[in-house]
């Protein structure tokens, strides 16, 4: 290929754009990649809106931008213009996979997914991963022409699919909640020795999450419970002072420190943060997206049938339910010992080198 440069090693390209739960596992396998192969690169496909524009870079990767082809699920005027948008986003595709002289494609699902499986298709080989229960459209495309898939967990709808879990940061992998607790604590202003509770709802908070917990802040206080809560970045929390202390914050920058804080977790059931939370052995009251197909409570379903975690729908999640579930439970030591066995059980640490391998091991052929 003229123009192509110059390289030692292998150059992987992985394509899950925007959003957290396909970037953080496409990340993941780069870290892992270049622990394995440091000759090797990674480039990262994305889109100009997504949030791959602020995390890929930040972690050191070249990021490529292609055309997004979001598939509208109903019919309307845009699905007239899709064979269109589908055809240039290709087309751009190959020119990048030309340019950075690719020699696998990894794809993760999502928008970036569909256009980098059609056009390594009979050129490059290709390998699926998917993170959820239930299998997008993208990796069911892809996965027809993959030289290997690989799934977090078992009928996702994906033939012949490998189980794996999901790849994780080495940060959360290699995380010692207990030997990093007082570190953490001091790190968030946190009671060094109050039990304590996380909550969060995705890279954008939760309204519903945010109006529930917030709401029974005093009664956290009166049980001597502290509180770490990630609102996101477009919300506000305003809670009164208590001790132990109740500390709002707009992001969590360090998820690692924010679970060696906690004795458990309130938050939702992405595919990514169920896997983070088994990874660390955190107790989890999982909250599922109320939108969607439902997968947010498949993902959850091995946590909670293996005694690690609750599930609660999001209409059910109030202030009430809250004091009568959640506090108890934060307070019960002996039932979260019990619960973060449970929850370790069910987790994979290793997602992110077993994936890296498929991939190296797809190149050699």
């Amino acid at each position: 290929m003229t123009g192509v440069p110059q390289q030692v090693g292998p150059c992987v390209v992985v394509a899950g754009g925007g959003t957290a739960g396909h970037i953080e596992p496409a990340l993941a396998l780069a870290d892992a990649v270049m622990r394995l192969r440091p000759d090797a690169r990674v480039v990262a496909l994305g889109t100009e809106r997504g949030l791959e524009n602020k995390l890929v870079p930040a972690r050191g990767y070249q990021l490529e931008l292609i055309p997004p082809v979001p598939m509208p699920r109903k019919p309307s005027p845009d699905l007239l213009k899709l064979p269109l948008r589908v055809r240039e986003s290709v087309k751009r595709t190959r020119e990048v996979f030309e340019r950075v002289g690719a020699d696998v494609v990894v794809g993760f699902g999502g928008y970036v997914s569909l256009p980098a499986y059609l056009a390594a298709r009979g050129r490059l080989p290709i390998v699926v991963h998917e993170a959820n229960a239930k299998a997008g459209l993208a990796n069911k495309v892809g996965a027809k022409f993959a030289e290997r898939i690989a799934a977090a967990v078992p009928d996702s709808g994906l033939n012949d699919a490998e189980i794996i879990g999901i790849p994780l940061r080495h940060s959360i992998t290699s995380l010692d909640r207990a030997a990093l607790r007082a570190q953490a604590r001091a790190h968030f202003g946190l009671d060094p020795n109050a039990p304590t509770l996380l909550v969060f709802g995705g890279s954008q908070g939760a309204r519903s999450i945010n109006n529930a917990v917030s709401g029974t802040a005093a009664v956290f206080a009166q049980a001597g419970i502290g509180v770490l809560h990630a609102h996101g970045p477009k919300n506000s929390l305003a809670v009164q002072s208590v001790s132990p202390p109740y500390v709002p914050v707009p992001y969590l920058d360090r998820m690692d420190l924010a679970y060696a804080a906690a004795d458990a977790v309130l938050c939702r059931s992405g595919a990514m943060t169920v896997a983070e939370v088994s990874a660390v052995g955190l107790p989890a009251v999982f909250v599922p997206l109320p939108i969607g197909n439902g997968e947010q409570s498949l993902n959850a379903g091995p946590v909670v049938r293996a005694g690690g975690g609750i599930l609660v729908p999001d209409e059910q999640l109030t202030p009430q339910w809250i004091a009568e579930n959640v506090v108890p439970l934060v307070a019960d030591r002996a039932r979260l010992a019990a619960m973060s066995a449970a929850t370790l059980g069910t987790g994979r640490r290793e997602a992110d080198e077993v994936l890296a391998r498929i991939v190296l091991d797809v190149i050699k052929k």
